[in-house]
């Protein structure tokens, strides 16, 4: 192990080999990040440095995590992160172990997905569909239907917002019935397009086309923004603002409650679960797996209903 090792260059290093590498999404290095540059100033705390620190030391500052009441979860995500981390360090021969290989992941509940009723989500796009309706202020024209685009493509795609909102230009102009959405480490796969989100898409296209700051613009939906496209916390704002003029708590709406809804009506009404996976870009069908509960209810309604004993 080298004892000069800088934690700030390690950090940085590993970062770019998850990156280069690895093909991680901006969002996760921000979260790599933000867990070992925590980690990083616990240790300081104990007079160490993050990349010679132990196995008590990393233990202990996980439980420092609990203490100050981080749910499971977050200790699982930062106890990820620091493997991450050191299995690179061992990889690399900057270390000669891995302190974090005889620390148990925190035990977390399984919690249930929020989830909109296929009412609630009938009722939030007819919102959508009778705003955007012609109109003469323009602009408010425009927005109204972005909105209804954004909406109708993320329920019937069940995309990552962050999906959604990073979509190509190009991709709605090779080919209407299917999306190529590039998904976590730049995984591709194709998502069908519902008739309706198809109609939707094209009244919108047809409006960006005609405002010329957007005609050389790579994305989709473009905003004035550092990367050219509408912020995925735009999206989830206007969400909630439309959920509150359809008469639904703002609370219970958000992209990824709806991203939530389309999984779970999917498979209320047949669905498959392997296909629901890959639809969804689960690299791992135990992450799909925390929609079963919908399935065990079906199951529960089809005895209830047709077996001669139910009664």
């Amino acid at each position: 192990m080298q004892n000069n090792l800088s934690t700030e260059a390690a950090i940085d290093s590993f970062l770019e080999m998850m990156s280069a590498e690895r093909g991680a999404a901006d969002n996760t290095l921000e979260s790599y990040r933000r867990d070992l540059e925590t980690a990083a100033e616990f240790m300081k705390g104990r007079k160490t440095r993050l990349v010679i620190a132990t196995s008590a030391d990393l233990k202990t500052c996980l439980d420092d995590m609990n203490i100050q009441g981080f749910a499971a979860t977050s200790q699982a995500r930062r106890l990820s992160s620091l493997r991450q981390f050191f299995r690179f360090l061992y990889t690399e021969g900057l270390r000669t172990d891995d302190p974090t290989g005889i620390i148990d992941v925190p035990k977390k509940n399984q919690a249930l997905p929020k989830i909109m009723s296929e009412d609630t989500v009938s009722k939030l796009l007819m919102q959508a569909e009778t705003e955007a309706r012609p109109q003469e202020d323009m602009s408010g024209y425009f927005n109204a239907v972005r909105l209804h685009a954004l909406l109708e493509v993320l329920y019937a795609t069940g995309m990552r917002v962050s999906e959604l909102v990073g979509l190509p230009e190009k991709t709605i102009r090779s080919n209407q019935r299917f999306l190529l959405v590039r998904g976590k480490g730049s995984k591709e796969r194709m998502v069908p397009l519902s008739v309706k989100a198809q109609n939707v898409l094209n009244i919108y296209v047809g409006l960006r086309d005609k405002v010329p700051e957007w005609q050389n613009n790579p994305w989709l939906f473009p905003a004035r923004s550092e990367n050219g496209y509408l912020a995925r916390q735009v999206f989830a704002r206007d969400l909630k603002s439309l959920a509150a003029r359809a008469g639904i708590s703002a609370a219970a709406v958000s992209p990824h409650v709806l991203r939530h809804a389309f999984a779970s009506h999917l498979l209320q009404n047949g669905a498959d679960l392997r296909a629901v996976q890959q639809l969804l870009g689960h690299s791992d069908i135990s992450t799909t797996q925390i929609y079963t509960h919908v399935l065990e209810e079906r199951l529960h309604q089809l005895v209830a209903t047709h077996h001669p004993l139910a009664d």
